[in-house]
């Protein structure tokens, strides 16, 4: 029999990640979030936040498969069976200021985050998710309009900041996609210091929001319009220049980058970066446009959540505040599942090189068998989940070259024309810094 937690809690767990999510800090977030039961019930309030954090980890599922899983390891114990409209209560009971209140305390960068020259590597960008098409979910979130038509589900509109190497979340906002990343992105900036690189999109090179992330102290790498007029305050040794944004002084570093793929045409595309890391001699211009390609990681975070851990499904609540409850489980899901990543390949491994698929199902085979939900007296880093990943590691990533373009289209007949969709094996990348051309 597994060792749970006792009586009516027993079914409160996450597998191997309850070492990650203890009893205690759930039972710290609902405190937090003011959800704590008056009295003891057959769903107490921990047992209905491991619910949804396990719904995190089958979205495919009902609430009510959801709990047959979480019970399936507990057949010597007696636990409840309760439909569907008991879990329903009991998740609306719970509202979402736990879920939020946990994602805080998981939330940060893991063991094996990446550094740079001594600067906590991070990247911030945007993505949408769809809802489930309710009246109340319309009512709160936007539909994408487009020639024909609006979209079939509202939309609402994430925005992070996930620290590179290990691709765990430091912090999140969300709502309505009506709202702008650029509106959206103040609200995040909470979360940066000092010692930290942020690197983010052409979309984040406004001045009002350079001068914003300065204030915090953070350094920033940010990509530019390449005919953005810049006027030059001093040249530097290496090609770099500075300039002022706002109020800011920047050092503007342009590079010209040749990609020769095998068996496709080559091209040559032009980059601007600005950073306030003015210093040539410490950070080298050519090692920062290398390191540029780190903000890829972002991309990769979102696709682990929507494509990975959603399946491309919409979020299934059908109101707002349902819809806050899922998206801070699905986030503290995915960090507990990249945490374990992180103390299962630090530091003899590379972070990136471990399968999230794995993990992911891995953590769900643990459910199932109620394992490992209380740790040993001697504790263990590296656990089920992190022996499978280490097992079959992935091979390092090879430079190639992908088009940045639509691979299946939603319609056939916009399928049609003569774009490229073809991801070439890259041969050589061949990167040339330009200087100032007055």
């Amino acid at each position: 029999m597994s060792v749970v937690a006792a009586g009516v809690f027993a079914p409160g767990h996450l597998g191997e990640l309850t070492q990650i999510v203890p009893f205690e800090m759930v039972d710290a977030a609902v405190e937090s979030g003011r959800a704590r039961q008056t009295r003891v019930r057959d769903l107490p309030s921990r047992v209905v936040v491991y619910l949804l954090l396990a719904g995190a980890l089958f979205t495919e599922l009902g609430y009510t498969q959801v709990w047959a899983r979480m019970v399936a390891g507990l057949d010597e114990i007696l636990v409840a069976r309760p439909g569907s409209s008991a879990l329903a209560q009991a998740r609306r009971r719970v509202g979402a200021a736990p879920l939020r209140e946990l994602f805080g305390l998981l939330a940060g960068p893991a063991a094996g985050a990446a550094r740079w020259r001594g600067l906590l590597v991070c990247a911030v960008d945007g993505t949408t998710m769809f809802v489930s098409d309710s009246a109340a979910n319309a009512g709160t979130f936007a539909r994408q309009g487009g020639g024909n038509g609006d979209s079939g589900y509202p939309m609402l509109r994430l925005l992070a900041v996930v620290a590179c190497g290990t691709r765990t979340v430091i912090d999140v906002v969300f709502g309505t996609s009506g709202v702008s990343e650029i509106a959206y992105a103040p609200k995040l900036f909470r979360c940066l210091h000092e010692g930290m690189l942020l690197l983010a999109d052409r979309n984040f090179a406004s001045a009002a929001l350079i001068g914003q992330i300065a204030q915090t102290k953070a350094d920033l790498l940010i990509r530019d319009k390449t005919n953005r007029v810049m006027p030059l305050i001093e040249r530097l040794p290496d090609g770099s220049w500075l300039a002022v944004k706002g109020p800011v002084v920047l050092r503007v570093i342009d590079a010209d980058i040749a990609l020769t793929p095998k068996g496709g045409p080559p091209r040559r595309e032009r980059y601007r970066l600005l950073t306030t890391l003015t210093d040539h001699h410490r950070y080298p211009a050519m090692e920062l446009v290398r390191l540029y390609h780190q903000r890829w990681e972002i991309e990769t975070t979102y696709a682990e959540l929507k494509s990975t851990m959603l399946g491309g499904r919409v979020l299934r609540a059908r109101t707002p505040a349902g819809i806050d409850q899922e998206v801070y489980a699905l986030l503290s899901t995915y960090q507990a599942l990249r945490i374990a990543i992180a103390d299962a390949t630090h530091p003899q491994a590379i972070p990136l090189q471990a399968s999230f698929s794995i993990a992911l199902n891995t953590a769900r085979d643990q459910v199932v068998a109620a394992a490992a939900v209380i740790a040993d007296t001697a504790v263990d880093l590296v656990g089920r989940i992190g022996r499978t990943v280490l097992a079959d590691l992935l091979p390092a990533r090879r430079p190639r070259q992908s088009p940045r373009v639509v691979k299946r289209a939603i319609s056939k007949h916009r399928a049609k024309g003569a774009i490229d969709r073809t991801n070439y094996p890259t041969v050589t990348i061949t990167i040339n810094l330009r200087k100032h051309p007055s």
